[in-house]
């Protein structure tokens, strides 16, 4: 199921997922349509149990402060990225807030390229703002999409403007850096 939104940006990477997986793009399609079916369809469970009747029971689950609410981060393995989980964020009341994927606890992002050219799949959003000085995340454009831009750091101090790039992730999992449109600096 991810891998299909993932397709959008990078078809090559996720031809070669797919097919070390043992599975054919019909197969493929017909899973993205089997979870369509099971997510829209009344009997099926809600929030966290949604993620566990299909992937099994969380590897790890930890309480999270934000503020005044606290939430439960749900991790789950994923073999095609084993650096990292794959997270629900329960908020209270059992609904699910976000559903992505992260870095194993404890572990680093791999270092980023002064020109800011990260590679596809390799990166999560939240390694954005360990590797770069500047991080604004901009509105999202669907609900599996995150799109975020950063600023390169500077190869002298004082040494012109300000350079950005624009990272463009889905599920979490970053799919291509761009320059940032003629809209935004």
């Amino acid at each position: 199921m991810l891998l299909r939104r993932m397709a959008d940006f990078q078809p090559g990477m996720v031809d070669r997922a797919r097919s070390g997986l043992g599975f054919s793009v019909t197969e493929m399609r017909q899973v993205n349509a089997d979870w369509q079916r099971f997510v829209r369809s009344k009997p099926a469970p809600r929030g966290v149990a949604r993620n566990t009747a299909v992937l099994g029971p969380p590897v790890a689950v930890r309480e999270q402060r934000s503020g005044d609410l606290t939430c439960r981060l749900h991790h789950w393995f994923l073999p095609l990225w084993p650096a990292l989980r794959f997270e629900a964020v329960e908020g209270p009341g059992g609904g699910v807030w976000q559903e992505w994927l992260v870095r194993e606890p404890g572990t680093s992002p791999p270092a980023a390229p002064p020109t800011g050219d990260l590679a596809p799949w390799e990166y999560v959003v939240t390694d954005l703002e360990q590797l770069f000085p500047q991080v604004t995340h901009l509105p999202e454009d669907a609900p599996s999409r995150w799109v975020s831009r950063f600023a390169l750091p500077a190869e002298e101090p004082g040494a012109g403007p300000v350079r950005y790039r624009r990272a463009r992730f889905v599920h979490g999992l970053l799919q291509e850096v761009s320059p940032p449109g003629p809209a935004t600096p």
